[in-house]
């Protein structure tokens, strides 16, 4: 277990480098080119849930793809960190004032509601050809996924990520979350059956 982690951390720390190392100006323009991906891949009903994310570092910018996703009638929701191991989805309103959430990130006030996202958009720091993902090491996104399975919720799971984070293989640990889609630069891959 403990060479799984220490590779998992190896892995991640050389993504990370190479996704910090991408030009910021060609990062606003691939944050537009995904968000077209998204419009023309993403289908949903109108109302339906999606959870984006506040972009830390050199994360994708989502927030073009949320607009655009908004556009066609989700409603968007951010997480929202409650403690060291749980994070929930507040819904995002035009207009809404957003705070300080920890890591760089921002979402919803208190005062906004918790939803259970139907379509999660989900940040990650590298992933393989399998659609097993990184995160950045806390578990957040693992767990809040195994809740809303739990809680009878089968939410879409779409990674967002630059083709850079990919790596050979992605050890593979039983609590670890596959993502099936993965939107890049490259447009929406799709993984297992």
């Amino acid at each position: 277990m403990t060479d799984r982690r220490t590779l998992k951390r190896h892995l991640r720390k050389e993504a990370l480098a190479r996704r910090d190392a991408l030009d910021p100006f060609w990062r606003v323009e691939v944050a537009l080119e995904m968000a077209e991906t998204a419009e023309e891949h993403i289908d949903f009903v109108p109302g339906q849930i999606v959870s984006g994310f506040w972009p830390m570092r050199s994360e994708v910018d989502v927030r073009p793809l949320m607009f655009a996703l908004r556009e066609k009638g989700a409603r968007l929701c951010l997480p929202a960190i409650l403690d060291k191991t749980t994070i929930v989805f507040r819904e995002l309103v035009r207009g809404a004032a957003l705070v300080e959430m920890g890591f760089g990130t921002a979402g919803p006030s208190e005062e906004a509601p918790v939803l259970d996202p139907s379509i999660m958009l989900i940040p990650l720091a590298a992933f393989d050809k399998r659609g097993h993902r990184i995160g950045y090491g806390a578990g957040y996104y693992d767990r809040a996924i195994s809740r809303l399975t739990q809680n009878g919720h089968a939410p879409r799971l779409v990674g967002i990520a630059f083709n850079c984070q990919e790596v050979p293989e992605v050890p593979d640990e039983t609590h670890d979350v596959i993502l099936p889609e993965i939107i890049t630069e490259s447009g929406l891959r799709r993984f297992g059956s």
